[in-house]
């Protein structure tokens, strides 16, 4: 059957969303280019991104419900159907996979009781697999509503959530202190993040992230970027660690879950190395 028009917003919601949607489409010299982060502006709205805000994007732009649909559900950082507060990724690409991804993955599923895009019957926990993260180093990684918790394992994965669900805090790896998935997706929008201390809380890149820079500039120094396995995660002056270091789970290992158990993944030793 044909599906009825979508609805309105409520008349206060939607002056409210005009106000925003102007300042946003006003940095762009061709409106339509405003789409992305209006679609986040209406998925900050209900937490996802409903017919309703598909057809206001749409008459804001002058564009069709095709062509915002066509945007909308290509970008996988949209929801398409209600979700939780806390948008749990697993890395299950192949470095995190074969460095416990795929474990931490299917225990996660396994605790909280839901599959693949699943949420949990409190609203607090959408949990998913994702593509690569672009964080090899730190593998295997999870994100919770985009910020990095790196080197996890399915311990730490497990105790994370139910940190979320019982609120109580969870602090990223890097990046700015957690918000509600509606309010990541404002932060997206474009809209400054007024929470005190977020914006100076970005942390940098890790020592192996920063390994071919620095190669690159033909700066001298240890050809490690971590300790020797075994060592303590700290490093020390002559292992080429400071104490401190947010060091990869590759040049300094964590106790991460590998998928096989029995066969445990991760390098045994420098390039060249036996």
């Amino acid at each position: 059957m044909p599906r009825l028009p979508a609805p309105d917003y409520p008349a206060d919601v939607r002056a409210r969303l005009d106000g925003d949607a102007k300042e946003v489409i006003g940095r762009y010299p061709d409106s339509r280019s405003a789409l992305l982060p209006l679609l986040h502006l209406v998925q900050a709205e209900e937490g996802y991104v409903t017919r309703t805000g598909i057809r206001y994007c749409a008459e804001i732009l002058e564009l069709t419900v095709a062509e915002v649909t066509a945007v909308a559900t290509f970008y996988t950082m949209y929801r398409r159907e209600a979700g939780g507060d806390y948008h749990v990724g697993v890395c299950t690409n192949t470095l995190c996979a074969v460095m416990g991804g795929d474990a931490i993955f299917d225990g996660l599923k396994r605790h909280l009781g839901v599959g693949n895009g699943g949420t949990t019957p409190d609203g607090k926990i959408t949990l998913e697999h994702v593509e690569c993260n672009a964080a090899c180093d730190f593998a295997p990684v999870v994100m919770v509503n985009w910020e990095f918790f790196d080197n996890q394992t399915v311990e730490s994965a497990t105790a994370l959530v139910d940190d979320l669900r019982a609120g109580r805090p969870a602090s990223p790896t890097r990046g700015a202190p957690l918000c509600t998935y509606r309010e990541t997706a404002r932060i997206l929008a474009g809209f400054p993040d007024e929470r005190p201390g977020a914006v100076e809380a970005s942390g940098g890149a890790g020592p192996a992230s920063l390994a071919g820079l620095r190669l690159a500039k033909g700066e001298s120094g240890p050809a490690r970027v971590g300790p020797p396995r075994g060592a303590p995660p700290g490093g020390s002056p002559d292992a080429g660690g400071t104490p401190g270091e947010h060091l990869s789970s590759h040049d300094a290992p964590q106790q991460t879950s590998a998928s096989d158990p029995e066969h445990p993944a991760g390098p045994v030793g420098e390039e060249g190395e036996g």
